[in-house]
């Protein structure tokens, strides 16, 4: 088994919030519920045929489908899309869903995890491996605690003792290099290419929908695809395994999610 008190450098890894960790798409369909009525709901879903791709930090401001500042949605498959996203809303119901949002207090200590047991389980794999762990996240403020210490509370409620919550206003690739980040995990591609893009960091998406969808630049790009969270834990913890036996952390993540060698840059 490998020494990991003696190891020099731990693994330096971001965990996005909303999507990843937590499931903001069947709370913000609870809160629509509420606001336009459970019919009316029903029927805006029943009427969508198509939906672009988005996850569940979406409903939270990264400007997704359920954000204050989004656009609707444009065609695209129904199939395999979050709740939020085929409910179909208008910008004006989104914008109005989300002044219902902001009004409850400590809104973010509702939410239910992506994977039950999801956040214990990283509590415990970090803990095991000695990983410095820090979770990133947009999420605005509501009535009550600061989005800051609700997400803390949330994390500790479900398993995760002293976590360290950064809520993002810029370039997640930009807080990736001055973090001295090694990798981010993270829902959007988008988010994901900032990270290669605009730092050293390796860049994991948590892509839980069609792989048709998958923007094609992601791979070319040098951005590993998982399918669940729980994957990509088990991605880490083999790849770490090996760098413990052996140096080269970077090309052994390479390898094993696939990744070619990154064009473009």
């Amino acid at each position: 088994m490998p020494d990991y008190a003696t190891r020099q450098m731990s693994l330096r890894i971001a965990f996005d919030l909303d999507g990843v960790l937590a499931d903001m798409d069947t709370a913000l369909v609870r809160q629509a519920e509420t606001v336009f009525g459970e019919q009316i709901t029903r029927a805006l879903e029943a009427g969508a045929t198509s939906s672009t791709s988005t996850s569940a930090d979406a409903a939270s401001p990264d400007d997704r489908p359920g954000s204050p500042d989004s656009q609707a949605a444009p065609p695209g498959p129904a199939d395999n899309t979050p709740p939020i996203a085929r409910l179909r809303m208008t910008p004006r119901q989104e914008r109005t869903l989300w002044r219902h949002v902001v009004t409850i207090v400590n809104f973010w200590e509702t939410l239910e995890e992506t994977e039950p047991g999801v956040v214990a389980r990283l509590a415990k794999v970090a803990a095991d491996r000695r990983w410095e762990i820090i979770f990133l996240t947009k999420r605005p403020k509501t009535l009550g605690a600061t989005a800051q210490v609700q997400s803390q509370r949330w994390l500790i409620s479900k398993g995760f003792p002293l976590p360290s919550v950064y809520v993002v206003r810029g370039s997640r690739g930009r807080i990736a290099a001055a973090l001295d980040l090694d990798v981010v995990i993270d829902d959007r591609p988008e988010n994901c290419l900032d990270v290669v893009i605009d730092s050293k960091a390796r860049a994991i998406l948590v892509w839980r929908e069609d792989e048709s969808m998958l923007p094609a630049g992601a791979k070319r790009l040098g951005v590993g695809i998982v399918r669940s969270t729980a994957e990509s834990l088990a991605v880490l913890t083999q790849a770490d395994t090996a760098a413990t036996e052996s140096p080269g952390l970077v090309e052994r993540l390479r390898r094993r999610l696939g990744f070619g060698e990154p064009t473009d840059r």
